[in-house]
């Protein structure tokens, strides 16, 4: 994979005290308390229907620092869900919005956390320098912008908060993958634990699947209808420009359309497939 570097935002919400772990052991699919300080994983935050408040990266910061990073945007909206349940538990709970980060894909650096993408080595650096380069980067590492990182996500596989993951989602929708690396069935009781166990329990069996796209034309719009047969089976989520021409998207499609398979959007004939793409595009 070539070594690429964008400079893009994240939001942090941190959460600092005695019962901090304990609190987010509750929370989080995660086993929190299982992390060493310096660990980093995947988890949800789920609604106590299961359906998914927020998905963030876990960081074991501290032993009573943990650090919750998720897209921009979704912050807000998972500080306000962490202060409903806190009561009078010892954590507070702080809010950075638009945080800047350098996503490096195709190589790590040491200033940096795991990006935690399906069989990508990367490194996001929170608060990176804005004149330079880490110095560990290597030398051939290609800047690109935000559509191109948008085409390396969508590659990957990866969801992203209010594209592919809303108050309506369901774990496992988004993909074997990230519930395996974000949820664990081995720690105690979690808000929205019952839903995601008894789905998991019944081999991920939901009514739509998260699917990769790739077309010869333009990137079709999210909301796009995807048809096969000229039934409607999906719509796209996220879109972008392929690094070797044509576009590539992310779309939620009905079970039935098992990948690889032929479909429509827009009247352009695109392909559905497994996730993650590799080098499509």
């Amino acid at each position: 994979m070539p070594v690429t570097v964008t400079r893009t935002r994240r939001d942090v919400v941190t959460l600092t005290g005695p019962e901090t772990l304990t609190y987010l052991q509750g929370q989080l699919s995660q086993d929190v308390e299982a992390m060493e300080v310096g660990d980093t994983a995947l988890s949800f935050v789920l609604q106590p229907t299961g359906k998914v408040d927020t998905w963030v990266r876990v960081d074991r910061a501290g032993t009573e620092v943990v650090r919750l990073d998720t897209d921009p945007g979704a912050g807000a909206g998972l500080r306000a869900r962490l202060e409903r349940f806190k009561l009078r538990t010892k954590t507070e709970v702080e809010l950075a919005e638009g945080v800047e980060v350098l996503a490096v894909r195709g190589a790590e650096v040491l200033d940096g956390v795991p990006c935690g993408w399906p069989g990508t080595v990367g490194s996001d650096v929170f608060d990176p320098d804005p004149d330079a380069l880490p110095s560990d980067l290597p030398v051939d590492a290609t800047e690109l912008d935000e559509a191109g990182y948008t085409a390396l996500r969508i590659a990957a596989g990866v969801p992203a908060m209010g594209a592919e993951v809303d108050e309506g989602t369901i774990p496992a929708e988004l993909g074997q993958w990230v519930v395996d690396a974000s949820v664990s069935f081995a720690k105690g009781c979690f808000t929205g634990q019952e839903l995601v166990a008894r789905i998991d329990s019944r081999g991920g069996n939901v009514p739509r699947h998260l699917r990769g796209l790739v077309l010869d034309g333009p990137p079709p719009a999210p909301g796009a209808a995807v048809e096969v047969d000229g039934q409607e089976v999906g719509r796209v989520t996220s879109a972008a420009a392929g690094p070797d021409g044509g576009s590539l998207a992310l779309a939620f499609v009905k079970r039935a359309v098992e990948p690889p398979a032929a479909a429509v959007v827009d009247g352009a004939a695109v392909d559905v497939r497994a996730l993650p793409l590799g080098d499509a595009g």
